[in-house]
């Protein structure tokens, strides 16, 4: 529209493309082959170890080859650090790994790899972000492993739109699928997460790849945790637990003595509970604090727990056991960055809370699992017995359970409590005044 000139626009007719149009319910058409499912070779879709054991673990056993996997997380919590540690770990072990930098220049991924000190020589890089460049790269390159940093940053020329919108993001996350599975590439894909947490683009990325991963983290704790939300080849919610240090991530395989590490028993408003993340019990000390509050609406403010869940769980004890918290601010934490978000921390919670009001400390050897329903009734919480097992394996000795809780294992005695009202009064007497527990409330 910078010539100066009137009228010398030119409409062009652009014919639709014709769609061959077959008979009618399909006949003609190419039939796919055919299996049966006792003739698929038995080692066929079985994952390969990366050679990074807490990954490994969370993935179920390592990558399936032709998969792709989407790992999501916010800025600067270590996803391009522990994308290069794992191609540096495949290349090391024989195979190829490819990595497309779309975000850093081939000089910045190098000198990240010689401060984590890691042996990423045989790691190849490519900074691109065209998709028929990077397509082209791994038809050449014919690699093991591809990683993707990250699918947001790359777009394809041939649509519409430039890199991180809808259209460019679902088509490209189409091809490199493609990709992967016509050559057998194990892809990894690196994805943004918006301010919610959730990943960004659109919902039908999540559904076009294998499996979808959260990498997650306090920037103020050096640990990290990997979180598997969806897994075509075994089972979702499994966990891998790091810690960042100057040498990169390093696999934790005891979260709980690290999480338990600097713990002091016998201070008012600390709890420990058993939580399950996938098929792994780690115990998590839960604290809370309570304190007269200047203001006309006391803060309820929760770290590491749903906010909302902390809310309920404040109003069941108003309602069903009569604690009050008015003019009082309360601060629930679970300690050492790690998000504990299922309902079997409701019963440690409310625990925490009373400690804290009634200034009276939870033995130091206890730990408790249960979830509270709005009348004020503990509920059973699954894998019971695998939670405690891991707490008498630290050391723990008694355990405030549900009625419906399996038997303790060997060396731990549990009390069953039915009721909040029940869990209140090892604080105290029925006016709930705070004075010590009572010799004999807790077995042993």
């Amino acid at each position: 529209m910078q010539c100066g000139e009137w009228n010398t626009l030119v409409e062009e007719a652009v014919a639709a493309p014709e769609v061959a149009q077959g008979p009618a319910g399909g006949a003609g058409a190419e039939v796919p082959p055919i299996v049966r499912l006792g003739d698929v070779a038995a080692g066929a879709g079985l994952p390969v170890p990366t050679g990074l054991d807490e990954l490994d673990r969370a993935l179920g056993g390592g990558l399936v080859e032709g998969s792709v996997t989407l790992v999501g997380g916010e800025p600067g919590v270590g996803k391009s650090t522990l994308l290069l540690q794992l191609a540096a770990a495949v290349a090391g072990g024989g195979r190829r790994a490819l990595l497309v930098s779309a975000e850093e220049s081939v000089e910045q991924v190098r000198r990240r790899g010689e401060r984590l000190g890691t042996e990423a020589d045989h790691v190849a890089v490519v900074a691109t972000t065209s998709v028929p460049a990077i397509v082209a790269a791994a038809a050449e390159y014919q690699p093991d492993v591809l990683v993707v940093d990250s699918i947001q940053t790359i777009a394809d020329p041939a649509v519409a739109g430039g890199s991180g919108t809808v259209g460019q993001v679902r088509e490209a996350t189409a091809r490199l699928v493609e990709l992967a599975k016509g050559r057998g590439i194990a892809t990894l894909l690196v994805g943004h997460v918006t301010k919610e947490g959730s990943l960004a683009g659109p919902r039908t990325l999540e559904h076009l790849v294998d499996t979808v991963c959260s990498f997650e983290g306090d920037r103020h704790h050096a640990i990290r945790v990997l979180s598997v939300v969806k897994h075509r080849f075994g089972p979702a919610g499994e966990l891998g637990v790091f810690t960042m240090g100057p040498a990169g991530l390093e696999g934790v395989t005891d979260p709980s003595a690290l999480l338990l590490g600097d713990r002091q028993p016998g201070i008012p408003g600390s709890i420990v509970v058993p939580v399950l993340e996938g098929h792994r019990p780690i115990l998590v000390e839960v604290q809370a604090l309570v304190a007269d509050s200047p203001l006309p609406s006391p803060r309820r403010v929760a770290q590491g727990l749903p906010a909302g869940r902390l809310a309920l769980l404040v109003a069941v004890l108003q309602r069903r056991a009569g604690l009050s918290l008015a003019g009082q601010d309360l601060f629930a934490s679970a300690v050492g960055g790690i998000r504990v978000t299922e309902p079997a921390s409701d019963l440690a919670v409310v625990l925490a809370v009373a400690s804290a009001a009634f200034g009276c400390a939870v033995p130091g050897d206890v730990v408790a699992c249960g979830e509270i329903g709005l009348g004020g009734e503990i509920r059973q919480v699954v894998h019971t017995e695998r939670r405690l097992a891991e707490a008498a394996r630290r050391g723990f000795r008694r355990a405030l359970v549900p009625p419906s809780a399996p038997e303790a294992p060997p060396g731990m005695t549990c009390t069953r409590l039915d009721h909040v009202a029940m869990a209140l009064a090892l604080f105290g007497d029925a006016t709930h005044r705070p004075v010590p527990i009572r010799a004999g409330t807790l077995p042993g």
